[in-house]
């Protein structure tokens, strides 16, 4: 019997298409079973194994797996499309929606960026959240962040000093902890397979064999005098100078090579540990040690870390804890970038405009209601006012203050990994 189907390229088959050929391959396959002399086909029932010279139950297989697929993604769509009824809604990606929307407040107009994420539906893309550059004391514009790391969408990130542009609050990239916790802020972490969000702690030690000795924190600047403070080569070439009766102890490959009071630089791949020279009691240069910064609450796994504050929505509630994390200060209406996932864990990222005619700007509490009315199981406010700023396929589309967005220090980025 000659062969009658070719392999299809099954990402370019509509659904009806696709089932079509699945009833199609199926009549061919009883047509060819038919044909095989009986003795045959009765070994080949008798040994549970099909033979068939048009490779029916791998394509058959491969039928079914895209039908599947093409169904979630039709279900994705029609899940946004009910959800934001009426707004303006840009595929970026599969699995990826760019959402505009207009509300208004107190008879004011305020103007909305969504992106919502599937990542199911499309592993090429990471969620990550990216520096400026290699060294925290550095700053760049959104656009130079996102073309740098290849992203399809990004926003800015977690607070910052505007003067260094070093990230305060939690920061992993990688599973490197590059900056540690400020006033227990909450963070979200971000895994192979989900997102977490709480406040998070920093639970850090430098260890040798007789001696335990507690970090206080990682490359952030000193609030108290008696703090024990690491600084990685991400920090800069030197470590900050060492408080009053301070010292600073250096750590390379694993092995303290000097104690002093003097600034140090810091060894590439190394640390600086600084702090009160009455904390370092039992360490002397040669010692063996292991360092190590774990979070409390101990997400193990967690490849990123992204910190920023107040909460917004805890476990499907309104929930702004601004006083509790000390941010009173951003209190008021104002321009908000803020992040959170669906029970179902979609990621959704908000960008709101403020400070203009055109979009005056949102409380946190009425971000926080909007994020749940969009579907937010967890969700918390990122750094915002002048710092809002999104980027979506090679431009930003919102309406920053300043053209383009002000540089920053860090961003939370969705990149293209292939």
């Amino acid at each position: 019997m000659d062969t009658l189907f070719c392999t299809p390229k099954l990402k370019k088959l509509s659904s009806a298409r696709v089932i079509s050929l699945s009833v199609a391959l199926s009549t061919t396959f009883l047509v060819c079973v038919i044909s095989v002399p009986l003795f045959a086909q009765e070994n080949l029932l008798a040994n549970n194994v099909i033979i068939s010279p048009f490779g029916t139950a791998k394509m058959e297989k491969e039928i079914v797996e895209q039908i599947s697929f093409e169904e979630k993604v039709k279900e994705f769509d029609n899940k946004i499309q009910n959800k934001y009824y009426g707004a303006s809604i840009q595929t970026v990606a599969t699995g990826v929606k760019h959402i505009r929307l207009r509300k208004y407040y107190n008879g004011k107009p305020v103007k909305i960026n969504v992106v919502e994420i599937n990542q199911s539906l499309n592993p090429n893309l990471e969620l990550t959240p990216a520096l400026a550059s290699e060294n925290l004391a550095r700053k760049s514009t959104i656009t130079t962040i996102a073309k740098k790391n290849n992203s399809l969408v990004a926003i800015n990130g977690t607070y910052f000093k505007p003067q260094t542009g070093v990230p305060l609050g939690t920061l992993m990239i990688n599973g490197k902890m590059m900056t540690g916790p400020i006033y227990n802020r909450v963070a979200m972490g971000i895994f192979d397979t989900h997102y977490d969000m709480a406040r998070v702690q920093l639970n850090a030690s430098l260890k040798t064999r007789k001696t335990e000795i507690k970090i206080d924190n990682i490359n952030q600047p000193r609030m108290l005098s008696t703090y024990m403070l690491a600084y990685s080569d991400a920090w800069g070439i030197k470590a900050p100078p060492s408080p009053k009766y301070g010292k600073q102890i250096v750590v390379d490959n694993g092995k303290i090579t000097a104690i002093t009071s003097a600034q140090q630089n810091i060894p590439k791949g190394g640390y600086v540990i600084v702090g009160p020279e009455s904390k370092m009691t039992g360490l002397k240069v040669g010692d063996n040690v292991k360092i190590s910064f774990e979070t409390i609450p101990d997400w193990k796994n967690v490849k990123h870390i992204i910190s920023g504050g107040p909460y917004l929505i805890r476990k499907g509630d309104i929930y702004v804890d601004i006083k509790e994390e000390k941010l009173l200060p951003i209190g008021g209406r104002n321009p908000r970038t803020a992040i959170g996932y669906t029970a179902d864990n979609n990621l959704i990222i908000v960008i709101v405009d403020g400070r203009e005619e055109s979009s005056v700007g949102i409380t946190l509490t009425e971000l926080a209601k909007f994020m749940k009315s969009i579907g937010c199981y967890e969700a918390m406010n990122l750094d915002g006012g002048g710092s809002t700023v999104m980027y979506v396929n090679g431009r930003v589309v919102n309406s920053p203050a300043q053209k383009g967005g002000i540089a920053l220090s860090n961003a939370l980025t969705l990149n293209r990994i292939n």
